[in-house]
């Protein structure tokens, strides 16, 4: 490896880590430890074709990181020896001041801390991580890699939201949108099979996952995308519900007198497909439709016909589209759901490849359709090595 890093992604009960070149993207190893602070966490570690697991109990985040240290040192290059450039840390929300890769320092890590009230399901999670990793490796620069920071760019028309001002000066009310290191590589790659710079095309890249957003990509910006000042807002999604009127919850807190945390969790947690079919799973939602359950059906209709509806008004909001990406677990394994995403815009130009779909891509669409669909597999922690090395480089 040119550019060895190590990116962690630390969530509130896991961690996701990588050992990733910056310059290749190509990642050497690949881990996840789940049920931190549970009777039986367990580590899965995989390294140079060697699978490790290990089941115990990780008291915390230091512990699992501990852990994650001795599992390099039993299968393959102990991380003392990999020749690490930096740790690299997935931070969600990086709210108006953080639109670029950052050292993290002391400061940092306090203003991560005061953005957490914009996230506070991911970003004291993600704080979590990078404080161990501080400790644990302090010889080592430390990067905070945002999620939000790729939709910097989006211009006031598509960001600002119509209310008082107050509630946008002194709160941060506006749209900030999420999942921004999927589509920024994703758009870029794109371009790579067009053969074209990513600042000769436009791009509408559709990361669909439990989580899901479409981003409008243009000449290598992005101008607007689904996801608003969280990742409630936008596509129906596993277990959240996507665009709905906001009055809703004023509704249900009169007619029940459900609290507003109840119905943040409500929407969040018990919404989406989930409360449309007792599923989050698209594969068990596909087989059940395809069985004749009328629920599933219904909402795979939904789910698509919001992601159409999104790809319609960036192909208006673009002026046109050179392709089409899809990516995210969904995405990227659904051919049901890619053909009911575009398969009726054939007024705007999308052609889409029956056989080719089917087969899972690259390219699903037909030769002579004018945009073209693609089927790119993400890679968050690529993006996020890279972007780390840059930032190094500078």
């Amino acid at each position: 490896m040119s550019a060895p890093v190590l990116v962690i992604n630390s969530g509130s009960s896991s961690i996701k880590y990588q050992l990733v070149d910056g310059e290749t993207l190509e990642a050497a190893t690949t881990g996840l430890i789940e049920r931190i602070g549970q009777d039986e966490s367990v580590l899965t570690h995989k390294s140079d074709g060697e699978r490790l697991e290990r089941t115990g109990r990780f008291a915390d985040h230091a512990a699992g990181l501990e852990a994650m240290v001795a599992a390099f040192e039993e299968a393959g290059t102990p991380l003392a020896e990999a020749g690490l450039i930096a740790v690299a840390h997935r931070v969600v929300h990086g709210g108006e001041r953080f639109v670029q890769p950052v050292i993290v320092d002391d400061e940092v890590e306090q203003a991560v801390e005061a953005l957490s009230s914009l996230a506070p399901l991911h970003n004291p999670a993600n704080l979590e991580g990078i404080r161990v990793a501080r400790k644990l490796f302090p010889r080592l620069p430390q990067v905070a890699v945002f999620d939000t920071a790729f939709h910097a760019t989006v211009p006031e028309r598509a960001h600002l939201y119509a209310v008082p001002s107050e509630w946008r000066e002194e709160h941060g009310v506006r749209r900030y949108g999420f999942h921004g290191t999927s589509h920024a590589y994703v758009s870029r790659k794109a371009a790579e099979l067009l053969g074209k710079s990513p600042k000769a095309v436009n791009v509408i890249v559709a990361h669909l996952g439990n989580g899901a957003s479409v981003t409008a990509v243009e000449r290598g910006r992005s101008i607007d995308t689904s996801m608003g000042l969280t990742p409630l807002e936008g596509l129906v999604m596993g277990t959240r519900s996507g665009d709905l009127d906001p009055a809703i919850v004023f509704h249900m807190h009169r007619r029940t007198g459900a609290s507003f945390a109840d119905l943040d969790d409500a929407l969040n947690k018990r919404s989406g497909m989930l409360a449309l079919t007792g599923h989050i799973d698209n594969r068990a939602i596909e087989a059940a439709a395809a069985s004749g359950d009328r629920a599933a059906q219904v909402a795979l209709e939904i789910y698509c016909y919001r992601i159409r509806k999104y790809i319609g008004s960036y192909i208006a909001a673009l002026g046109g589209a050179d392709a089409i990406a899809f990516t995210a677990g969904i995405g990227e394994n659904s051919a049901e759901v890619r053909a009911g995403a575009v398969g009726s815009l054939t007024a705007l130009g999308v052609q889409l490849d029956e056989a080719a779909n089917a087969a899972g891509g690259p390219v699903i669409s037909t030769p002579d359709s004018p945009i073209t669909v693609m089927v790119i597999p993400t890679n968050e922690e690529g993006e996020i090595a890279r972007q780390t090395a840059a930032l190094l480089e500078r």
